[in-house]
């Protein structure tokens, strides 16, 4: 039986150059430009795509909105860095380091577009009771 993987995750931005600089901050790691308007970020093996549609040339949308529990999720080694250069880098902190239920040591951020993000320390990720 094969196994799925999840590789890759669009994540749609109004100005790729500013998502370019703000993640690879933020990540630590400059990333590739693998189009005009999409810029990709290895992170652990799963691509972060940041995607301009504009930029690619490609047809306009209605627009995106992530819902207001809808979150990107990080797992990260330094989290007290990690949350200093989101703040460094134009994101807006939206919750303090916390504790969650199920273990998880993590806080909520948004990038400079809107798009909700989540670091949680490495070692404390929950990925379900299996």
């Amino acid at each position: 039986m094969t196994s799925t993987r999840l590789y890759r995750v669009i994540l749609p931005v109004a100005d790729i150059d500013a998502a370019a600089t703000f993640y690879a901050h933020v990540l630590g790691e400059p990333g590739e430009r693998v189009s005009p308007g999409r810029h990709y970020f290895d992170c652990g093996g799963m691509i972060l795509a940041c995607y301009s549609p504009a930029a690619d040339g490609d047809e306009p949308v209605d627009g995106w909105s992530f819902h207001e529990n809808q979150y990107l999720y990080f797992a990260v080694e330094d989290l007290d860095a990690v949350r200093q250069r989101v703040s460094e880098a134009g994101g807006e902190l939206l919750s303090e380091t916390e504790a969650m239920s199920w273990g998880e040591l993590l806080f909520y951020a948004s990038d400079p577009f809107g798009s909700r993000i989540c670091f949680a320390r490495s070692d404390t990720v929950f990925t379900g009771s299996k």
